[in-house]
């Protein structure tokens, strides 16, 4: 170690030992940094698309993906019959709803809980041990933190422990406690099958319950989330970009799901309602009817005819908003999209329309609860994200013909446009900043959303106009953009990581976006398993097209893996049969070794601090620094 690099990092190495004022201190943190890269890595879980279908969702955050399956399997090999195995992992998923049917099935509760507690604390031993000590304690809830924490060091299989093991679960049986510990056990299993949750877009758009799963995510314990095109939309909804409102309010109707709108956020439609009557009353309003497959609620005549009449009120106040956003906007290049919208009806915005639309965007901007979930999706959410070698986004990465990368409006190309999309999005929700930048960043938003070369959208356009007007179905076609062409080269895949500076080996990128035709023999790995595409197909509106219930992927210390679900038939179903998402996995790449802290980007942070301390060690065994008394 140099004298000069000691000098030069001087001030540096002062700051760290107020933290560290001890050659002991400095020590004991290198030997737990040190220890901490040998573990094993976290396992990491990558959901996308889940479009408001809360139910699967948390039914695969519970399971997994099939990883706490797979933990007991590996656990209770031949040693517990296949329904019993079952009946467990049930049991860790829905401790409370479980407990209440064995209860009313069991002649002996008490051998029962014996039995179980037992099988709970093996799980949760094996889930833990990738962890330290500190962070398992962190995980544990404050009722049972010490008796977990025991239960998990000990061991029956030491003859001289196993009594107290004993004791510790018949105390807890006779305490009229064991409900409330297997539920507090199962969560802790729950909390440590999963490192990180990776998801890649679409939180919102058909299902009923978008803001229930922004709720989960509220107390879930580390989780990011890169923007999807519909996220982006309900973003700009909440901003206030007023044709963002009337497109959310559009696929509201059209898909017969207001539920997300009214009773999760609380947006009044009643004006559209008053509006929509007094303008449609004599009117068909064909091709508005509302689209009721993919568990949408069945509606009554009255209410599907109120539904149309909205549905097509805010069509066309949408178009109109649109085409002034547009004409706003010459930069963009889409005003032959307002010429089109010309053709059917005059884009004049009445009086009246300008007040309608002034009371939803009153509504959208005063909803807390949309304010604060938009707020949760700006400090988890990004437009990428770089992991452990691999890059993630949510749809694509605009490209030439010649698969390079293309630029946008002059906000660059490739890392570059992202980051300055990044910038204009949370520019949107600075009510501090300039007016004018920021109503600027507040259109942005309908670009995102429809824009031919936006990353989120990279079509043609978006030809919701023609096809609610044209009866020509060749001008309802919405040619890709190249990304999604050349996605099979390993060549460009590999041109756009260099791009985004991924050098390590192995590296990837993930997205979701395009729903997956596994029935038509489509395979998600592409690129030579560069590109893996993981549309969780999550909407039960795509189960006929692809297939299948989607894909979800797994990173474990021994490489990834991609599971391939079938749709999720109910909470209700799972608990009382035992029955689970049917899934096959697939290896899609298995390490030569298994992997450890010390092979992630969390490990390089620590290998990088622990070089530090040894600075600091340096510095004070040379008297480059005094060691100080810490203040008690």
């Amino acid at each position: 170690m140099r004298k000069n690099d000691i000098k030069r990092d001087l001030r540096y190495l002062q700051l760290l030992s107020q933290r560290f004022p001890t050659i002991a201190e400095a020590s004991t943190e290198i030997i737990n940094l040190q220890a901490i890269l040998n573990l094993p890595k976290g396992t990491e879980h990558f959901l996308a698309d889940l479009h408001g279908e809360y139910k699967a969702f948390q039914h695969v955050l519970k399971n997994a993906s099939g990883n706490i399956k797979r933990k007991v399997n590996d656990i209770f090999g031949n040693t517990l019959r296949e329904n019993e195995k079952r009946e467990l992992c049930t049991l860790i998923y829905y401790p409370e709803q479980k407990i209440q049917l064995v209860k009313a099935q069991e002649d002996n509760i008490n051998d029962w809980y014996h039995i179980t507690i037992h099988q709970l604390v093996s799980v949760c031993r094996d889930v833990s041990s990738k962890y330290t000590r500190s962070k398992v304690r962190k995980a544990l809830p404050e009722d049972f933190a010490y008796i977990i924490e025991e239960l998990l060091h000990e061991s029956t299989d030491d003859h001289n422990k196993a009594a107290y093991v004993n004791v510790i679960i018949s105390t807890i049986i006779s305490t009229g406690r064991a409900d409330d510990f297997i539920c507090a056990i199962a969560g802790v299993i729950q909390r440590l099958a999963i490192d990180q949750l990776h998801i890649l877009g679409d939180i919102f758009d058909r299902g009923t319950g978008a803001h229930i799963i922004l709720d989960t995510l509220a107390q879930y314990h580390k989780w990011d989330i890169t923007w999807g095109n519909h996220d982006i939309l309900w973003m700009g909804a909440a901003a206030g970009n007023d044709a963002c409102i009337c497109n959310v309010i559009r696929l509201s109707l059209r898909y017969a799901n207001m539920r997300t709108l009214e009773d999760g956020y609380g947006i009044s439609l009643l004006p559209l309602a008053t509006w929509a009557m007094e303008q449609y009353d004599d009117d068909e309003c064909t091709g508005f009817a509302p689209i009721t497959s993919g568990g949408a609620r069945e509606l009554d005549e009255k209410t599907s005819r109120l539904m149309a009449q909205m549905h097509k009120a805010i069509s066309i106040l949408q178009f109109k908003f649109e085409a002034e956003t547009y004409r706003r906007h010459p930069e963009w290049q889409m005003q032959e999209r307002a010429e089109l919208y010309s053709t059917g009806f005059s884009l004049e915005i009445s009086p009246e329309e300008r007040e309608l639309m002034k009371k939803l965007h009153h509504s959208f901007r005063v909803s807390e609860k949309l304010q604060s979930h938009m707020r949760l999706l700006l400090r988890h959410g990004s437009m990428y994200n770089i992991c452990n070698g691999n890059l993630m986004f949510h749809a694509s990465i605009p490209l030439n013909n010649d698969g390079t990368l293309r630029e946008v409006l002059d906000m660059g190309a490739g890392k570059e446009l992202f980051e300055n999309i990044e910038t204009a999005i949370r520019t949107a929700f600075q009510p501090d900043g300039d007016r004018q930048e920021r109503q600027s960043a507040i259109d942005f938003f309908l670009y995102l959303w429809c824009g031919p070369n936006s990353p989120l959208f990279d079509k043609s356009k978006m030809a919701t106009y023609e096809r609610y007007f044209l009866s020509d179905r060749d001008t309802w076609k919405e040619e890709k953009g190249n990304y999604f062409r050349l996605r099979d080269e390993r060549e460009v895949m590999e041109h756009i990581m260099d791009a985004f500076g991924i050098s390590d080996e192995p590296r990837h990128i993930i997205n979701g976006h395009v729903p997956v035709h596994a029935a038509e023999g489509e395979n998600p790995i592409k690129a030579d398993g560069r590109l893996m595409v993981i549309d969780g197909g999550f909407s039960q509106a795509y189960h006929k097209t692809t297939g299948i219930a989607g894909y979800t992927l797994v990173y474990h210390s021994r490489g990834f893996e991609l599971v391939q679900h079938e749709p999720f038939l109910s909470v209700t179903d799972a608990i009382r049969r035992g029955t689970d998402i049917k899934s096959t996995r697939q290896i899609v790449e298995m390490a030569n070794h298994r992997m450890l802290v010390a092979d992630t980007d969390k490990g390089r942070d620590l290998s990088r601090q622990i070089r530090d301390l040894q600075h600091l060690l340096y510095a004070y065994r040379h008297g480059y620094i005094k060691e100080k008394e810490r203040k008690e």
